[in-house]
């Protein structure tokens, strides 16, 4: 499922331009001649100098380019990079609370035990998920995560 990274409408298979804003936008991968610039899988549209799945990808790196991406002229508008700048603050946010929440009840005696390992798949589970959104927002495509996704997407929008 493809979204137009104007508008964010989503856009039918096979289409070239956008339904509601007549945006072009880059053919799904596999269906452009190898040797053309599309076929590497770049956004068509760049915001500010960076191809906006660059940019989307960016704001995962750590905290700091999403939030530069939320407060910089070009990029604050793009819906693209902000879902995904929003996203990756959110994932963060949630990571941190879900470490403390941890830590404060590996505080009662012998809990250790039990929220170490947990520590330990907890951080194992976002660097899978971390690399997941890496790679999809790579690819131009607005992956959701389960809670956090919608938060971002209303962010967005707003």
């Amino acid at each position: 499922m493809a979204f137009c990274s104007a508008c964010g409408t989503q856009i039918p298979e096979g289409a070239t331009s956008c339904p509601t804003c007549n945006r072009s936008v880059t053919p799904a991968m596999g269906t452009v001649p190898a040797g053309t610039p599309q076929a590497a899988g770049t956004a068509q549209s760049a915001t500010g100098g960076l191809a906006d799945n660059v940019a989307g990808m960016l704001a995962y790196i750590t905290i700091i380019p999403a939030i530069v991406f939320l407060v910089m002229e070009p990029y604050n508008r793009n819906r693209f990079i902000r879902f995904h700048s929003f996203q990756c603050i959110f994932f963060w946010v949630a990571l941190v609370v879900i470490h403390i929440s941890l830590s404060i009840v590996g505080m009662v005696p012998l809990l250790i035990f039990v929220t170490f390992p947990l520590h330990i798949l907890v951080s194992l589970g976002a660097l899978a998920i971390w690399i997941i959104l890496l790679i999809k927002a790579n690819q131009g495509l607005m992956y959701k995560l389960p809670y956090i996704g919608d938060l971002a997407e209303k962010q967005a929008n707003a």
